[in-house]
């Protein structure tokens, strides 16, 4: 496959009509936008949140879009950005392994900003957002792990052209518009995981979003960019990735297969890469008890990368909690609810228990473990040995996956505004943006 072709099937996808889409990533596509909200309006008030609120509404401009805690609208595309870093604030939102990014907090405020702006109906803002989140998906999977292992966040960078597809989709850009759109925000694209751990990173879903919104209204009044800035000659996929780029990316497009089926939601307030462990403790829980002073020590494997991101010996914030495998490891087994974002707290650091409890904990790798995988080996004292495996690849079903994330919703921001939420959005064909727009601040 020649990087040539590689616009042209995104292009193909962006132009993909609705009535060729099939249901089952269409329902998980909803399954996102209630996540995106809940989480949005959970961390509605974290700082980086009041601080980049108080940015674009100093900024001022056309009142067309509404942002997460906000009375005022703003213009679409300060609104995407302040509702794309307030959604990650968090960091509690969905992410796709194969794209090595979160989809939803990139690609939905465009989506949403645009279409509160011209008021498109609820239907089609899911699907342009499934759109922009497939074509985010492979433009990731074509720039490959490398570009992630250089230090690229690709929540900002395949997530930008994500949300200039779903964008670009919703302002009815013709073939050529969308063209140019693309080659725009391939000048746009940015995003460095060197921010992990500040605001930054918040930050990067943010400017994903507003690059989109951005690219979109230049193309729309004629604007003229590069004909092929994704990947053409110094492009940006030339130019952000050595070597072969993944070219299965493009192998089966839509509407015969959709790599977004994957996404996985996140169900416990840490990072994604520290859940399948999680799962197999608790799962392991729920048939047998553990206590941790019959505990003699506890092996966790997982794939190299997460050495890097997720194995924080001793945090010193609550931040740093969600990015340790010994804590949260502890936090399991002294019953300390891992989905609850309340409970990372600066104090946990210095709970007695769990400091005794992290030197009998020995993280590992294994390159023959995937990205979603985790083998853990206990040791009691008693001299029995209990083996456990969790794969996060397995497929949940819709109702039981549903399930959870009302859970979740209820544990972030209550039960009454959860049901709310989802209950105004099992309708969403019959809403309008601007009713979905209004949920961010009911």
């Amino acid at each position: 496959m020649e990087n040539r072709s590689i616009l042209g099937d995104a292009l193909a996808l962006a132009m993909l009509p609705s009535d060729s889409i099939p249901e089952i990533p269409r329902g998980m596509a909803k399954l996102s936008l209630f996540d995106w909200l809940v989480v949005g309006k959970a961390g509605s008030t974290e700082p980086v949140s009041r601080i980049i609120s108080d940015f674009v509404l100093e900024e001022g401009g056309e009142p067309q879009a509404s942002v997460f805690g906000m009375a005022l609208k703003l213009p679409s595309r300060a609104a995407a950005m302040a509702n794309g870093t307030i959604s990650h604030a968090l960091d509690y939102d969905d992410t796709h392994f194969a794209h090595v990014g979160h989809l939803s907090v990139g690609i939905m405020p465009a989506a949403l900003a645009i279409g509160e702006a011209i008021n498109a109906s609820g239907a089609d803002i899911v699907d342009a957002f499934l759109i922009g989140a497939e074509a985010a998906c492979r433009i990731g999977m074509t720039l490959g792990r490398q570009h992630y292992e250089y230090g690229f966040h690709q929540t900002a960078t395949a997530g930008a052209f994500g949300a200039t597809i779903a964008a670009g989709r919703l302002m009815g850009l013709s073939s050529v518009e969308m063209q140019m759109a693309v080659g725009i925000v391939s000048t746009r694209a940015s995003g460095l995981k060197s921010q992990f751990g500040t605001m930054g990173k918040p930050f990067n879903a943010g400017i994903a979003a507003a690059n989109g919104v951005e690219a979109v209204k230049l193309a729309s009044r004629g604007f003229i960019s590069s004909e092929d800035g994704l990947s053409g000659p110094q492009g940006f996929i030339s130019t952000h990735t050595q070597g072969s780029n993944d070219i299965d990316a493009w192998i089966s497009p839509p509407p015969e297969h959709f790599v977004f089926e994957d996404n996985k939601y996140k169900l416990h307030a840490c990072c994604h890469g520290t859940h399948a462990m999680i799962e197999a403790l608790l799962q392991e829980l729920r048939e047998r008890s553990i206590l941790p002073a019959d505990v003699d020590s506890l092996t966790i494997v997982v794939n190299p990368r997460w050495l890097k991101v997720c194995d924080v010996k001793a945090p010193r914030t609550g931040l740093e909690i969600k990015f340790s495998y010994t804590w949260l490891a502890s936090m399991v087994l002294f019953g300390i609810d891992t989905s609850n974002d309340a409970a990372y707290q600066d104090a946990l650091c210095q709970n007695a228990h769990i400091i005794d409890f992290s030197s009998k904990v020995t993280v590992i790798s294994d390159p023959e473990m995937s990205d979603m995988q985790t083998d853990i080996i206990i040791r009691m004292k008693d001299s029995t040995q209990r083996k456990l495996f969790f794969d996060l690849a397995a497929r949940v079903p819709e109702a039981a996956l549903a399930e959870r994330l009302r859970k979740k919703a209820s544990s972030l921001i209550g039960s009454e505004k959860a049901e709310h939420i989802w209950l105004t959005l099992s309708s969403v064909e019959s809403l309008s943006a601007r009713d979905i727009a209004a949920l961010l601040n009911s």
